[in-house]
């Protein structure tokens, strides 16, 4: 049984636009505080905010060698959030490809009606 209050705050944490902005930016590699900063004119207090929301859930990690905080992202944080997907999803695959089964023996049962005797 998948945890829903980890895919809760995955989910929370990715609604907010500069989150997800800061993740797209991190799948290209790790980045210091001030380099993720840079790009979105707020203040340092807020892109810190930003950070503690995706470390909390288990998007990203940070670590502070000195006074440099260097963010990564965490590779298997949306994995929560894949399996929930997955789990929907399969059952409405199956729904669908049996539908396909049915239109497909309606539309060759209808041509062979169709075909002349």
């Amino acid at each position: 049984m998948l945890n829903h209050s980890e895919i809760d705050g995955i989910l929370r944490a990715l609604v907010e636009p500069t989150r997800r902005q800061i993740l797209e930016r991190l799948s290209s590699g790790p980045a210091t505080v001030s380099q993720l900063a840079e790009p979105f004119g707020m203040t340092f207090a807020a892109v810190l905010q930003h950070l503690q929301a995706l470390e909390a859930c288990g998007l990203i990690r940070s670590e502070k060698i000195g006074r440099v905080r260097t963010c990564r992202i965490e590779p298997g944080g949306l994995a929560p959030l894949a399996d929930w997907i997955a789990e929907r999803r399969l059952p409405v695959e199956r729904h669908l490809d049996r539908l396909g089964q049915i239109l497909a023996e309606t539309e060759n049962q209808d041509q062979k009606k169709d075909e002349p005797q």
